[in-house]
């Protein structure tokens, strides 16, 4: 089955009233053709951005459909309408599922700097090997280095 969008804009001449009975009209011929209407949505007054067989102003409303059968009885129905100023008749293109784009997961925290190894330090220590540092060896370690 094939979707299809369509939009009309039906002529400010008439009242709101008879344009939604307009556009339950449309809806019983998409439905006459075999089609199951999805969505629809109401017309509603609106300001054109131009004017259109000499109105400023129409009533746009759109219905999304599904059908199998041949769509040119509902092209000449619309077009025969003296109600209906334009219409438009899209076939929606199928969607298909996106791939999930692969992403760099990021650590959840810094990584510790590497400790090189060098002639004072042989083997290089993790923290987690080292354990508790007690104050006294931190000062006698100070006292070498320093040369105190």
């Amino acid at each position: 089955m094939k979707t299809y969008e369509l939009t009309y804009i039906i002529s400010p001449e008439i009242t709101l009233e008879e344009a939604e009975a307009t556009a339950k009209d449309i809806q019983s011929l998409v439905q006459d053709e075999k089609g199951v209407v999805l969505r629809e949505i109401n017309p509603s007054a609106r300001t054109l951005s131009y004017p259109i067989k000499k109105h400023a102003s129409g009533f746009v409303g759109v219905i999304e459909f599904k059908t199998e059968e041949s769509i040119k009885n509902l092209e000449t129905k619309m077009q025969k309408d003296a109600k209906i100023m334009r219409h438009l008749l899209v076939v929606k293109p199928l969607i298909k599922a996106k791939k999930q784009r692969r992403t760099k997961s990021t650590p959840m925290f810094q990584a510790e700097a590497p400790v090189i190894e060098t002639k004072e330090n042989p083997v290089a220590e993790t923290k987690e090997d080292r354990g508790k540092v007690e104050l006294k060896d931190i000062e006698q370690k100070l006292d070498e280095i320093l040369g105190e």
